[in-house]
């Protein structure tokens, strides 16, 4: 029991040491940051992210989140660019150098590499003495007091602030360029969180059956149309328009009140005035009127036109849910 106890209170405090740390991140903002968004966003070429050790691999998280938010980025790994890869940076690109100390050989080989190229260079450092500092158009400080390991060596804290920084970067751009959550959906088409963003419902109908009967059917014919259609409901039609919806549940209602259903229509035992959603609608907006209402399918209409059914396991099956 000590020992878990002792586990716990080690991650307590690394997690505390290092929002401690990113808190004070925000105080450590000045016109650099600002000038660095300006920047990125007034260019004409990409952002090239640099940097060697776990700074690279925060530099290629932060790639891929530019990316995703609509600010084209390129990883370029420092000690590769001083062996060929320079040729990563184009003319209008920015570049982005990462670097806890600011003073590591591969990055202060490179840095006049860029700056022969007239890039823009910005830094993100915690040692505003270091030769990156010095050399780079605008320094971002991502000074961190101490690593969250106790010997004050493994990168923790001080990769995490690089992370956060990044993503502040990346977030001030979204903003400014009113980045939306369609612009978002064009960059994240694959999974549920992509199809929540562009699967429509029209997607979803064209490929389902369209259970229709008259109002004036008999109850055998309904149960057949929902059977065979197998979507757990149909639509109840006069003139080509919809009237009401039949439903499994109201079959089985209607089974405990009637002893005698030979007599009975469609039109006997639909409910009228049925819940239907648009065909444009995102599928995301049919799950949630389906689960505000309690139900598990929505007629398809626009205006006069009935389109079909979406069930609620077609949304499941698609990611949706």
């Amino acid at each position: 029991m000590n020992n878990r106890l002792s586990i716990l209170d080690i991650a307590k405090n690394t997690i505390k040491n290092e929002g401690n740390a990113i808190t004070n991140l925000a105080e450590l903002l000045d016109e650099n940051f600002e000038n660095a968004v300006h920047c990125i966003l007034k260019s004409k070429g990409r952002v090239v992210i640099t940097g060697v050790g776990k700074s690279a691999l925060i530099a290629t998280k932060i790639v891929a989140t530019f990316n995703s938010t609509g600010t084209p980025a390129i990883f370029m790994h420092a000690a590769d660019a001083i062996h060929g890869d320079l040729g990563t940076i184009l003319k209008d690109d920015v570049v982005i150098c990462i670097s806890k100390s600011g003073n590591t050989e591969e990055i202060k080989m490179l840095l006049p590499l860029i700056k022969r190229g007239n890039n823009t260079l910005i830094g993100l450092t915690g040692n505003l003495d270091s030769a990156l500092a010095k050399r780079c158009d605008h320094v971002i400080n991502v000074y961190v007091e101490k690593e969250a390991c106790p010997n004050n060596l493994a990168p923790t804290t001080s990769t995490t602030a690089q992370l956060v920084m990044g993503d502040a970067l990346a977030i001030c751009l979204l903003q400014l360029k009113g980045f939306s959550s369609a612009d978002f959906a064009k960059y994240h088409p694959g999974g549920s969180l992509g199809k929540k963003l562009y699967l429509r419902v029209s997607d979803i109908v064209e490929n389902n059956q369209k259970p229709a009967v008259r109002s004036e059917a008999k109850v055998k014919e309904v149960i057949v149309e929902i059977s065979e259609k197998m979507l757990g409901v149909t639509a109840v039609m006069e003139d080509d328009k919809v009237v009401g919806i039949v439903t499994d549940g109201d079959i089985r209602r209607m089974l405990n009140r009637h002893e005698n259903i030979g007599g009975l229509t469609a039109r006997d035992i639909m409910t009228s005035n049925p819940k239907f959603i648009h065909s444009d609608a995102l599928a995301v907006k049919a799950l949630d009127t389906m689960q505000d209402l309690g139900i598990s399918q929505l007629l398809v209409i626009d205006g006069e036109d009935y389109r079909g059914v979406v069930h609620i396991h077609n949304l499941i099956k698609e990611g949706i849910l």
